[in-house]
């Protein structure tokens, strides 16, 4: 047994290795720049101040809404099949969907967002299958391009100022000094940012729930103990010390406290992997932890209520500046017992310094933990990856152990969940790789939208692979208004698979072939600009269902026409992807469908970089083949707008 004072003597070595070797100076880009700018303004404007004053997420017109839909089917359908699903919509229009778009007006004026419970219960609580699986999204940490390289034994060592800069985050959040995100002028919508910390999923029979225990300074004490997850072990401190935050030599010692006596000791039993279960049967097995013994269940409000959680994998992913795979294969599909699935944050610290997340999707969106990993990246520029305060490391508590009482039955669910999570995720193909040919400035220099480029190489790629175009969802953001989160936006348009038919057609021009894809631009950005302006039709179709349903009506025609399926809706899409940003955070999540592809992508000044994900059993599908037709197909678009002005 390691007991306190034998690990403080053998870690007092340690400790001073904190301060690391110098980073090399990489120049700051503009994201950056902004970024610093963000956290060192002096504004006086607060982050929540602006909540009450948005508007209303508003209800789209029913005869626009149904006419982008018709519109947004026409690649998938015949002349005949279109006939037939246009019937149907007319039929919807002049009748059930008019009595249900009505009703959707009534239910907008009583609330400000309208969509928000629905969106949460149906997206995400309602969901039964494992969603630490198929719902959480995971990446490679901040500061991964410009940080040392990975070096076994520098675990904790940057794992602590990783720790130390989000807790700094988490300050700027509590004093609401974490400025307002604008679009122009115009303030965003910043609950999301509320769910971050102290934030926790809670299993249920029939449908999950979510506790946040946040809380603003002006809004009363919030939880500020962290949670660290170790060789199947759970240990637990706080990250505050007579009312200062501890230090990253602090840090230091609380975890690689932990990791002595963790390797020192047995492993412990790996609860943490009840959490990658199926939802119904994880929320038996908690309700029966909960029966078996009383702490059991202050344990588990302990790991909820929590900042974040800390994983200590024992993993040692390497990564290259052009291909981040092994770490972002890891973080979506590392071990079960050191990442707690429910968590909106998992901090994932792997054994050579390298950094990873896996976060619980239903609270928030990736723009969240983007924001925050980007914030830790200018910092450690700023700092050189290095503390260059005091090394003094007060009189603090050591971690305790959160140790449940378990007996043979829960042993058996824990054992059973890790032998499902690892079969599943063995089928899990992960691509991560960076397209350094050229990035956002040749695009802008040819004057086309960087986001739209890639999305319409990934029409193309797909038409190349499989010979028809791919239904896609591209995640659009509303946060102009109330509570906003997302909206689906389809670059799947007619437009854009004629262009990809005349790609592989020789008897176009590249002139044609030109003018064709700036029509596809021009559709695919007009889109987009609706989408974030509330005028999407996905979400107005969807409450139009759940309408009928809470009315005990029939499910109408018009969400069993094939094409409905067949062009996406219903969660259909083969292609779901999502900008990550213009930063040097990646991100990663699965496919949507068994026979599909989850594609998340950052464009850079100088590179795109592509995290895409296939399942192995699958035999249409090949995520290093996607990417690979289209590097190509970013080629093939750049020599157009050449050859073409020939």
């Amino acid at each position: 047994m390691v007991g306190p004072a034998m690990a403080a003597a053998a870690l007092n070595r340690l400790l001073s290795t904190l301060g690391g070797k110098r980073l090399r100076q990489w120049s700051q880009q503009y994201w950056i720049k902004i970024m610093e700018n963000q956290v060192s303004d002096s504004s006086e404007e607060h982050t929540f101040q602006y909540q009450n004053s948005l508007p209303s997420l508003p209800v789209p017109a029913l005869d626009e809404s149904l006419k982008k839909y018709l519109d947004s089917v026409r690649p998938f359908l015949n002349q005949e099949e279109y006939k037939k699903t246009e019937d149907i919509v007319k039929k919807f229009e002049n009748g059930i969907g008019k009595q249900l778009h009505q009703k959707l007006i009534e239910r907008a004026k009583v609330k400000r967002n309208w969509l928000e419970e629905w969106w949460l219960n149906v997206a995400y609580l309602n969901a039964r299958i494992p969603t630490q699986i198929y719902y959480n999204f995971g990446g490679p940490g901040p500061y991964l391009e410009h940080y040392w390289p990975v070096k076994e034994g520098t675990q904790i060592e940057r794992g602590c100022m990783s720790v130390w800069h989000t807790l700094k985050f988490w300050e700027l959040m509590r004093t609401e000094k974490l400025p307002v995100h604008k679009s122009g002028n115009m303030p965003l919508d910043m609950d999301q940012f509320r769910m971050l910390f102290c934030t926790c999923k809670i299993p249920g029979i029939t449908q999950d729930s979510i506790v946040n225990y946040f809380r603003t300074e002006s809004e009363g004490e919030c939880p500020s103990h962290l949670v660290v997850l170790c060789r199947g072990r759970i240990f637990e401190f706080d990250a505050v010390h007579d009312g200062h935050m501890l230090s990253p030599p602090e840090i230091f010692r609380q975890l690689a406290y932990i990791q002595t006596r963790c390797q020192h000791e047995p492993e412990g039993p790996g609860l943490a992997a009840l959490t990658s279960e199926e939802r119904t049967q994880w929320a038996k097995t908690r309700d029966y932890l909960i029966n078996l013994d009383p702490r059991n269940l202050s344990l588990l409000e302990k790991i909820q209520s929590s900042l974040f959680v800390i994983c200590l994998d024992e993993s040692s992913p390497q990564a290259t500046p052009e291909d981040y795979t092994e770490i972002t294969k890891l973080t979506l599909t590392g071990d079960p017992t050191i990442r707690w699935g429910d968590k909106s944050y998992n901090c994932i610290a792997f054994s050579n310094g390298a950094l990873g997340s896996n976060c619980d999707h239903s609270p928030f969106d990736a723009m969240v933990l983007v924001v925050l990993c980007s914030y830790i990246d200018v910092k450690v520029v700023e700092s050189e990856g290095r503390w260059k305060g005091s090394d003094k490391v007060r009189d603090i508590p050591w971690p305790e152990e959160l140790v449940f009482k378990l007996n043979q039955k829960v042993l058996n669910d824990i054992a059973n969940a890790k032998e499902k999570y690892n079969q599943k995720v063995s089928d899990l193909q992960v691509v991560n790789y960076a397209f350094t040919s050229f990035g956002k400035a040749l695009i802008k220099k040819k004057q086309l939208h960087p986001d739209t480029f890639v999305q319409l190489g990934l029409q193309l790629a797909y038409y190349k692979i499989h010979g028809r175009p791919g239904c896609c969802y591209e995640t659009a953001m509303t946060r102009r208004f109330y509570h906003g989160r997302t909206e689906t936006m389809r670059p799947c348009t007619l437009e854009a698979a004629e262009w990809c038919k005349s790609m592989l057609d020789p008897g176009f021009t590249p002139s044609q072939q030109l003018q064709l894809m700036l029509k596809a631009f021009a559709k695919h950005n007009k889109l987009m600009k609706e989408c974030e302006n509330g005028k999407g039709f996905d979400r107005h179709l969807l409450g139009l269902l759940l309408l009928a349903e809470e009315h005990g009506l029939p499910v109408p025609e018009f969400f069993s026409d094939p094409a409905y399926s067949r062009s996406g809706g219903g969660g259909n899409f083969v292609l779901s992807t999502s900008l990550v940003g213009y930063t040097r955070v990646g991100g990663a999540v699965v496919p949507m469908v068994h026979h599909g592809y989850g594609f998340f992508y950052r464009i850079r000044d100088d590179r795109i970089v592509v995290a895409c994900t296939t399942w192995n059993s699958c035999p249409e599908t090949d995520a290093g083949d996607l990417c690979k037709n289209l590097f190509q197909s970013f080629h093939d678009m750049i020599k157009l707008t050449t050859t073409a002005q020939l």
